[in-house]
């Protein structure tokens, strides 16, 4: 496999590596979160485990909140308990509940066991929500009065908390005697609010809140409808659980996006760049099996129609197969490019990596197109059982859709790269333009491939 190039910060990484602890310290402390994050995607566990181990707590914290999940997987199972507390204490709940969720239950079960008690109960009750409901993105640590609580002990208590870096800025919310939201009160109205005043004297009382099992994408519907920087999230008997941050509800809203836009052309939302090949080809095999499928079905269809004069199976006989070609190559083709297309807007495809990219992508393709086209020539050569030729003909056919298969995928990472390259942009050229091209380059390697494996056989 190619080797890929870093990037410069990432060459930075490796040098400081290198060089020892204390050049390692001087670019963690000037680096953001977000760029350790991102250099880290390429670095094997033994130099991800010296980095973590040399970020501050706080630090390191911020970078497993800007890190991916494959990054989050690993890194947990490198720190070991005492360095997981030290990261659950410094995340806000949610965060520090999602992290928990990648590790082992033993391993959590652990950790909860060396936090306070009060954050232990906080991070179990989160624990109890689905991962995609208001209760699994909701964060338990909010700022809640009574009514007759007078602004200036509100605003000193605020302050306390902001010291102790706990008060989440997103105002504060009025609750009665049953633990219920009756009314929500801005940080800046709490400002120009007299001191001496009581909180019920300020609040807004038309309250929108959603449960704790409401989906999470209709959560961030609610927020974005009405305007709100969070919503309070109720439990059974309507008392207040916690809030949604209109942040958490738009993180949440792009993930359900990139999902459905992902499960359109049978991949997942995570970062397909990163994954090794053998993962990727178990998650898109599903659509490729019901290509196939229908591909051959059509195949026996078109047998039927047509027949065969001349009562042996040759390259005309072939054409009955083009539908799982133009099918196959077609989805692969559309997959490859719009994971490229995806990785190129958001910068997960850098300059430096679209060597590495393409060659995973075709590695990808190349192998789904060998496992379609084994599984298509077994059965073409059960369909033409009757015929000497059969298992020529079968070969011919797999042979065909497996290069077929891998010229699509090439192209669909290609078309995106050149497109960046030359200053258009991929997402205008890479649909139509793609499908066109792989279906007519398809079709003919198909063809020509089967004609010389059927004329070398002998059959014509």
């Amino acid at each position: 496999m190619p080797e890929t190039q870093p990037n410069p910060g990432a060459r930075e990484l490796d040098a400081a590596l290198e060089q020892g602890a204390s050049d390692l310290k001087a670019l963690l402390e000037r680096a953001h979160p977000a760029d350790i994050a991102e250099w880290l995607q390429e670095v094997g566990d033994e130099q991800l485990a010296a980095v973590m181990s040399g970020l501050p707590v706080g630090r390191r914290a911020e970078v497993l909140e800007h890190a991916y999940e494959g990054l989050r997987e690993r890194a947990v199972g490198i720190l070991g308990v005492p360095l997981l507390v030290e990261v659950v204490e410094e995340l806000a709940p949610d965060d520090a509940v999602d992290l928990l969720g990648l590790v082992e239950v033993g391993v959590a079960d652990a950790v909860l066991a060396e936090v306070d008690l009060e954050t232990a109960k906080q991070l179990r009750d989160l624990a109890r929500y689905a991962d995609d409901s208001a209760g699994g993105i909701m964060t338990s640590d909010y700022d809640a009065f009574s009514a007759e609580t007078h602004v200036g002990d509100v605003i000193k208590a605020l302050r306390k908390d902001e010291e102790a870096g706990e008060h989440e800025g997103a105002g504060v919310y009025v609750l009665d005697e049953r633990e219920r939201p009756i009314g929500f009160v801005s940080d800046r109205e709490l400002l120009v609010t007299p001191i001496h005043s009581p909180l019920s004297e300020v609040m807004e009382t038309e309250i929108v809140s959603v449960p704790a099992d409401l989906d999470q994408e209709e959560v961030a519907q609610i927020l974005s409808k009405y305007d709100l920087s969070s919503v309070p999230v109720l439990g059974r008997g309507g008392s207040m659980i916690g809030i949604v941050t209109a942040d958490d509800a738009h993180e949440a809203h792009v993930l359900e996006a990139q999902e459905d836009f992902h499960k359109l052309v049978g991949t997942t939302a995570q970062q397909q760049t990163r994954l090794p090949v053998l993962r990727r080809v178990r998650q898109r095999m599903p659509l490729m099996g019901l290509t196939v499928l229908g591909g051959l079905l059509t195949a026996r269809i078109l047998g039927f129609a047509l027949g065969n004069a001349e009562g042996v199976a040759g390259t005309a006989d072939v054409l009955r197969y083009i539908p799982i070609v133009i099918g196959l190559a077609g989805n692969v083709g559309i997959q490859s490019s719009t994971i490229l297309v995806r990785g190129l807007a958001t910068g997960e495809v850098a300059p430096e990596r679209e060597v590495s990219v393409l060659y995973r992508e075709v590695a990808t393709g190349a192998t789904i197109g060998l496992v379609c086209g084994w599984v298509t020539a077994l059965v073409a050569a059960w369909l033409e059982a009757t015929d000497t030729m059969a298992v020529a003909f079968g070969m011919a056919v797999g042979g065909a859709i497996a290069i077929a298969v891998a010229w699509a995928a090439f192209l669909g990472c290609l078309v995106p790269i050149v497109c960046r390259r030359v200053g258009i942009d991929p997402a205008i050229v890479a649909g139509p333009f793609l499908i066109t091209l792989s279906d007519v380059s398809g079709t003919a390697i198909f063809v020509g491939v089967a004609h010389l494996v059927l004329s070398s056989g002998g059959a014509g």
